[in-house]
């Protein structure tokens, strides 16, 4: 008797599920705007793209209160929790949800626009930021959603792919991206990074290249040798100087740097005291470059903070008399380097130091050095009286030191990648905060934002089990020593 009155209550709702679609389709055709294009637009989709994704890699919550406290660009005057690696929650859920959600959906959908309209060329822009993303989401917190994370309406919580293997997809979505483009193919609009300029796109994909196979080189030396032999000597594929640095440049508001923005209304940085004595102790001429004079014209010299100061010590230092960072970084129109030439020779010292490239090691990291220094301006006379200094020259003893300290020193700014490459490399040597919370530790990763632990908690724990405890101080597979 129970299921006959089920199936006739069913029988009895079928028609009133046809009305609502009925009624749901013809108000979906009444809502429809015609003056608005029924499509998105791959232009404005792709200058949106690189407009907020940039902000976030270059903006508060991943860099400023984070990743450039950690290798210690900056340091806080004020509100020192962050640089104590006390991070605020709501800071790590922005910059999951800003990749995830503004970035790799975008490009994802951009990726889609290619092979429908077809244009090739905006296939491959859309992978070469989406593995752009990827890596940097993965460099940052370990494991994470990677094969299912572009199919979001598919699964809407995605499982959590190994760090080994997002790295070794991204290199192969680069390899794909590079073999689409066609730098004589129908052109791309909206490209707000490289004006459409496709042999750029080209080299800013194997640069990636190089990038991820340096980070996996102590983990998976066959595949970075593999993409070395590939790449790595091809000069026509790669960045040839400063000129050609990928960079976005920021214009006055609202489309300022997201550094310049932040000080219109706060400055509670401070240029780290570990930077500065590392320049002076190298008579370094990036020094006036990276730090600028205290306000306070009584103070004669250029004055970081330590990282990790209290926050009634670090008061006492005084907004006036400590140095902030240099305007070349903080100024509305700054630019925001992704990849630079610099970046790039570094990575060929290594290789070559590994043996995955001819030529000598020595001279890619001279040359490296010197396109830092001629980044921001530097004279030729001070670049040669720099690189004579036995503190600078190269040692293939202990070539980490070497690459790593001036790799370091070249990347101010980018908090990001060198936080990567300073977990990577083991150089410099950096001492933990001053009041540091972690048992005289310094982060390793961020931990994953509470939202996981609570829609997508089967694969979060997955994740965790595999990886390690979901805490700041978790090692992650590529930081192999």
């Amino acid at each position: 008797m129970k299921k006959s009155i089920f199936i006739y209550t069913l029988w009895l709702a079928l028609p009133l599920v046809v009305i609502i679609s009925s009624c749901q389709k013809q108000l979906e055709r009444i809502n429809q705007n015609p003056n608005e294009p029924g499509t998105v637009q791959p232009d404005y989709l792709l200058s949106n793209g690189i407009k907020a994704n940039v902000d976030t890699y270059w903006g508060n919550e991943a860099t400023m209160e984070a990743t450039l406290l950690y290798v210690q660009y900056w340091s806080k005057i004020q509100y020192t929790d962050p640089d104590r690696y006390i991070p605020a929650a709501a800071n790590i859920q922005t910059v999951w949800s800003n990749f995830y959600a503004q970035g790799i959906e975008d490009f994802t959908t951009l990726i889609q626009l290619g092979d429908s309209l077809p244009n090739p060329n905006y296939k491959a822009v859309g992978l070469i930021m989406r593995a752009w993303l990827f890596q940097t989401v993965t460099d940052l917190f370990g494991n994470a959603p990677y094969s299912q994370a572009a199919s979001i309406q598919q699964y809407l919580t995605p499982e959590y792919d190994k760090q080994q293997d997002i790295y070794t997809g991204i290199l192969a979505e680069l390899k794909t991206a590079v073999q689409l483009i066609n730098e004589n193919g129908d052109p791309i609009q909206g490209d707000i990074l490289l004006n459409g300029n496709m042999r750029l796109w080209k080299k800013f994909a194997n640069g990636l290249r190089l990038r991820t196979a340096i980070r996996i080189a102590d983990r998976l030396p066959d595949v970075s040798k593999a993409v070395f032999a590939e790449v790595g000597i091809d000069a026509a594929s790669l960045l040839a100087d400063n000129a050609e640095n990928i960079q976005l440049n920021y214009k006055a508001s609202p489309n300022q740097n997201p550094v310049g923005r932040n000080r219109e209304t706060r400055n509670d940085y401070r240029i780290s005291k570990t930077i500065i004595d590392k320049l002076k102790a190298l008579n370094d001429p990036r020094l006036t470059i990276y730090a600028a004079p205290a306000k306070d014209t009584s103070v004669h010299d250029l004055i970081g903070v330590t990282n990790g100061l209290p926050v009634d010590s670090a008061a006492r230092l005084g907004f006036d008399r400590t140095s902030d960072i240099g305007a070349v970084f903080t100024a509305s129109t700054a630019p925001a380097v992704l990849f630079s030439y610099a970046e790039q020779l570094f990575i060929q010292a290594e290789a070559a130091q590994r043996g995955w490239l001819s030529g000598s090691a020595a001279a890619y990291y001279n040359r490296a050095v010197t396109a830092s220094l001629k980044q921001y301006g530097v004279a030729d006379s001070l670049v040669n009286k720099y690189l004579s200094q036995p503190a600078v020259a190269y040692s293939s003893t202990n070539y980490k030191q070497s690459i790593g300290d001036q790799k370091w020193l070249a990347l101010f700014g980018n908090g990001l990648e060198a936080f990567a490459e300073w977990r990577r490399l083991d150089y410099p040597q950096l001492k933990p905060a001053y009041a540091g919370v972690l048992q005289g530790k310094i982060p390793l990763r961020l931990t994953y934002p509470s939202t996981e632990q609570a829609v997508n908690r089967e694969n979060y724990q997955g994740a965790v089990a595999t990886q390690g405890p979901d805490v700041l101080t978790t090692r992650l597979w590529f930081d192999a020593y």
